[in-house]
């Protein structure tokens, strides 16, 4: 689980992780590099925190509603729920580059951290497969285009991600085999740039 760790005093300072990414836009702006981009602005900022709740309610914590339920009746709410968000992130994602506004902000990095793991990880081992990332035009345009910018894909390592959630798991995968694949090509042209 995400945390900010004082190393002066020695103390955990929040392990609220929803509100984490936030707090590095209105708490520490100080410790910003210059030009840094402003995530959460002021003017976004409600459209913004509506997104990332259905954001994170079907998505982030969706495939973890999937992948761990109890009971089929529960599973198919979390998958349901799960692709119907992707189906509307697909159309809004056909009239726009981001997901809220015509920059880059918070929302997208939320999102992102997701479809980043979905193809490899969530649509086999949490059961997540209507569909994959790939089968969406514009949301994996949309993903890729992230996954191109410095900061977002270069971050990724698929090989860590790939062991960490197959070799922990030993309920979901007794056996802790890691599969190869998929192969994923992150470096296709995306084709974003004329939506702003």
């Amino acid at each position: 689980m995400p945390c900010i760790w004082d190393r002066e005093t020695q103390r955990l300072v929040t392990n609220n992780f929803p509100d984490i990414t936030i707090d590095f836009e209105t708490q520490f702006t100080a410790y910003h590099r210059p030009a840094a981009p402003d995530l959460y602005p002021v003017a976004l900022r409600d459209e913004i925190d509506a997104v990332n709740v259905v954001i994170y309610e079907d998505i982030n914590n969706g495939v973890y509603r999937a992948g761990f339920a109890s009971s089929q009746e529960a599973y198919e709410e979390a998958v349901d729920a799960l692709f119907a968000r992707f189906d509307w992130l697909e159309e809004r994602l056909g009239r726009q580059r981001y997901l809220v506004g015509n920059q880059l902000t918070e929302a997208d990095i939320r999102l992102f951290t997701t479809l980043a793991r979905f193809d490899m990880v969530y649509s086999t081992h949490f059961k997540c497969n209507l569909r994959r990332l790939i089968d969406y035009p514009n949301l994996w345009a949309y993903a890729r285009d992230l996954y191109q910018r410095p900061g977002f894909g270069d971050t990724v390592n698929a090989d860590h991600i790939k062991r960490h959630y197959y070799m922990t798991h030993e309920k979901l995968n007794p056996t802790r085999i890691v599969p190869k694949g998929p192969i994923i090509d992150w470096a296709t042209p995306h084709g974003r740039e004329h939506l702003g």
